[in-house]
């Protein structure tokens, strides 16, 4: 793989991965970020669905931190929560066994919060040879600092960051099919 290729997201290769996007957990957020991130996170949702590449969701220790936020399970009604209790997801050995599952090579990660649960499954998918990426706008912590700080960590570490829009239109490779059509006016 060339270098500049690791930086080419490709569907036929992901996986998305929401990250405690959870009712107790988003009630502590700014509520522009937390817009931001389910908006985003949406559109991603629907880029999986359209293009075809899987989903895992994870909720953290939900008995005290609540369910997934409605509009987001509205848009993941398939697809089953996988309960949590290690902050990397890969820490759950039910989200490894749907990891491996799913047989990517690449990963997608949204939710909260960055600098820990996100960060932490960063670095061990990383470890496994995964290919990371990280729209930081479709991640958040409870204070601006703490995202900041996740988000430069998970790109030290090697994964990819960048914006939900940019890796949408990365994805799409082209104007005018009908995926584009259908995804480019949820960035509109």
């Amino acid at each position: 793989m060339s270098d500049a290729s690791r930086f080419i997201l490709d569907p036929s290769r992901a996986v998305l991965v929401v990250i405690d996007i959870q009712e107790k957990l988003s009630a502590v957020m700014s509520k522009s970020v937390l817009r931001q991130v389910v908006k985003n996170t949406g559109v991603l949702i629907a880029a999986a669905g359209e293009l075809g590449f899987p989903i895992l969701l994870t909720e953290q220790y939900p008995k005290g931190l609540g369910s997934t936020l409605p509009e987001l399970q509205q848009q993941l009604s398939c697809v089953a929560p996988i309960e949590k209790l290690a902050f990397s997801c890969c820490g759950e050995p039910a989200f490894a066994s749907h990891f491996s599952a799913a047989t990517p090579k690449q990963a997608v990660l949204t939710g909260m919060e960055a600098h820990v649960c996100v960060y932490q499954t960063a670095l061990d998918l990383l470890a496994t040879g995964q290919q990371v990426f990280a729209p930081a706008d479709a991640v958040c912590s409870r204070s601006k600092a703490n995202w900041r700080v996740g988000i430069e960590a998970i790109g030290r570490a090697g994964a990819i960051t960048g914006s939900t829009e940019m890796f949408l239109f990365q994805m799409l490779k082209v104007a005018g099919s009908e995926s584009f059509k259908k995804l480019a006016k949820l960035v509109q």
